[in-house]
């Protein structure tokens, strides 16, 4: 089993920064990814971020490139998301996830409110 554990969310101003952290615990050697969902109120979840273990290579959704970075800590087994430039339409939970053998594992989520 892994354990996420999501932390940083809060409330920001438009324009401000965040960074939200998804520590990982339990069998996080069978982990191949690790990234972010959001959902917003009425809305689906929808991706946000994705960072791979090995290489570390990563991809984000169109809404969020150039204003969010996805890093990682191999050491912590931690995964980050680095929020600049936000929009009231960040507004959401995030969602930590990993890819642990071929399946989604999720985090608790954390509340993201950006204000106009």
């Amino acid at each position: 089993q892994v354990q996420l554990v999501e932390s940083g969310g809060g409330l920001v101003q438009a324009g401000g920064s965040l960074r939200l952290s998804c520590a990982a615990s339990g069998r996080t050697f069978s982990s191949t990814a690790m990234g972010w969902y959001r959902q917003a109120p009425g809305k689906e979840r929808e991706f946000v971020a994705r960072i791979m273990w090995s290489g570390g290579s990563t991809y984000y959704a169109d809404s969020v490139k150039g204003r969010f970075t996805i890093s990682r800590d191999n050491a912590k087994n931690t995964v980050f998301l680095q929020m600049n430039s936000v929009k009231p339409e960040d507004t959401a939970i995030y969602y930590c996830y990993a890819v642990v053998d071929g399946r989604f594992k999720w985090g608790q989520g954390t509340q993201v409110t950006v204000s106009s």
